[in-house]
């Protein structure tokens, strides 16, 4: 099929242009405005300007490398020039106007569509960054919009777990954005794995600085995250929260107070005493217990039999005492020792993208199955329906 008209073939290209999607924000460059024109010269020769949102901006290959292959598929199409400008100051306005609204708040209020779940726990060194990074991948491999907030300030891993390190590249050689990219006071979260990704950890000069703040340092950090981090349209938001009791989780309760809660405890009981506390403390903010998750459970010996390293019977303890509150608290999962697992969170690949019997794989694709069965009540919820 050919165009017999250059405005018949400069509009097949816009529509060609149509399917190229922006890697930051993930929503056609024709929609944000970022064609600013297609011109056609001479029988085949097409010339396509396109306004990029910031200078230096970190998808800028990508987006010129789509336009141009868009561009050359589009019957009639023999040569293809592309101009790369950026967006002037008002232009870039309009946009986060467009994408945010015009006033800076928190999208994620009882009211949002968004269902929000924190993960906890009492003490730290119980796998909670690991089990997070993997239910978020695990969430986003059933085709929901997932993000993810790192809120451990002070012990972030969630970046290096989903392999969003300098240097790091996807599976097809192509260098990954880790870095977030501020569109004036509107920051966008890279990705991994399907899943929108921030964390301190991406603001720091290298993974051996330490952050030392305080209480209202840390609020303000959670704010801003939740604020000024376009996430666009999430069906999950999951929240890392830091062990304990502290800052953090006060700020999660102030700001999420309709937030759901998942605890993760390893078998032993010291273990299991400490992350009950972690459950009570959201409890007294508002917030839900949805269930527990019992991580480190055991490990499988070539018998056949099974080494509790860590004890037995911690989560099922938990949850437990947290049903004594008068709402049923289930033990989502019981996610064995897996040197799969580890290795997993040391090479930024989770554990559940890969095709894999491993039955720690097993424990946290149920863990994530039963969350989605719970669903979210949308009781007192608008809904933003309206009758015709």
């Amino acid at each position: 099929m050919t165009h017999s008209t250059p405005d018949d073939l400069a509009g097949a290209v816009r529509r060609a242009l149509e399917g190229v999607i922006d890697p930051e924000i993930r929503k056609p460059i024709t929609e944000l405005d970022m064609v600013r024109s297609v011109e056609v010269g001479e029988p085949g020769t097409v010339a396509i300007a396109i306004a990029l949102t910031i200078v230096g901006c970190p998808a800028a290959t990508a987006i010129e490398n789509d336009v141009r292959r868009a561009a050359e598929e589009v019957p009639g199409v023999e040569s293809v020039t592309i101009k790369v400008g950026v967006m002037t100051p008002a232009e870039r306005t309009a946009l986060i106007e467009r994408l945010r609204g015009a006033r800076r708040e928190m999208p994620f209020t009882s009211q949002s569509m968004t269902r929000v779940i924190t993960i906890t726990s009492g003490k730290g060194g119980v796998g909670k960054s690991t089990i997070t990074a993997n239910l978020a991948v695990s969430l986003a491999n059933r085709g929901l919009s997932v993000g993810l907030v790192d809120a451990d300030v002070h012990g972030f891993s969630i970046p290096g777990l989903l392999g969003l390190v300098p240097g790091a590249v996807d599976d097809d050689g192509e260098p990954l954005i880790v870095t977030p990219t501020r569109v004036g006071d509107m920051i966008l979260p890279p990705i991994a794995h399907g899943v929108k990704v921030i964390s301190i950890g991406m603001f720091v000069d290298d993974t051996q600085t330490a952050v030392a703040w305080r209480g209202p340092m840390l609020h303000r950090t959670l704010n801003q995250f939740l604020t000024d981090v376009y996430f666009g349209d999430l069906d999950v938001l999951l929240l890392d929260l830091p062990p304990g009791t502290g800052d953090i989780a006060i700020s999660v309760g102030q700001l999420l107070p309709h937030a759901e809660v998942v605890v993760v405890t390893t078998p032993q009981p010291a273990a299991a005493d400490v992350a009950e506390r972690s459950g009570r403390v959201a409890r007294q903010t508002g917030q839900t217990v949805v269930g527990v998750i019992e991580n480190m459970a055991g490990l499988a010996q070539p018998d056949g039999s099974v080494l509790d390293l860590f004890g037995s019977g911690g989560g099922d303890e938990v949850a437990r005492r947290l049903s004594q509150d008068g709402a049923s608290v289930p033990v989502l999962a019981s996610v064995p020792l897996s040197v799969e697992l580890r290795d997993g969170g040391d090479r930024g690949r989770p554990i559940v993208i890969e095709e894999s019997d491993d039955p720690a794989r097993e424990a946290i694709e149920q863990a994530a199955d039963a969350l989605l069965r719970k669903g979210r009540d949308l009781a007192g919820r608008k809904l933003n329906l309206s009758p015709r």
